[in-house]
Order: structure tokens, then sequence, then C-alpha cells
């Protein structure tokens, strides 16, 4: 796995390896966790739309990658 998030880090898909298992880590969290009190809970929910913004600009890189490989080969992706 180490190998393939440093891959893509070096093709920038994604901003970096570190920032990747934090997400990784923080959406293991909030599968297992669940907090009693508010302040928690919406603690946890500002880490997910913050997580949200790097999630989205990975898609959109991954997305850009994409269109590219497969117009090489007279294909086109909306």
């Amino acid at each position: 796995m180490a190998d393939i998030l440093l891959q893509l880090e070096k093709e920038e898909i994604i901003d970096s390896f570190e920032s990747w298992i934090e997400l990784r880590e923080l959406r293991n969290a909030l599968e297992h966790d669940y907090p009693e009190e508010l302040e928690q809970a919406l603690n946890d929910l500002k880490s997910c739309v913050d997580s949200f913004i790097i999630l989205e600009n990975t898609y959109k890189k991954s997305l850009a990658i994409t269109k590219r490989f497969f117009k090489d080969f007279n294909y086109e992706i909306k």
C-alpha cells in the first residue's frame, strides 16, 4: 500500500503520502467511534468537511489523468 501511495504522490495525484494516511486514520476513527458529546460530534463533522476538500481535489486530478489517458485512445470521458 505504501508503495502505491508514494507513486500517487510522485505523480501528484495525491498531495502527500502523510495526508492520505491521516485521511485513512480519520476514516477508521469515525467508523468505529461514536461520540457521546455534541462538541466531539461537531468536531468530527468539521474534520469530515475539511477532508472532503482534499478528496475532491484528488478526484479531480484522477479524472483529469484518466481523460488524458483515454484521449490517447480516441475515447472521450465526460
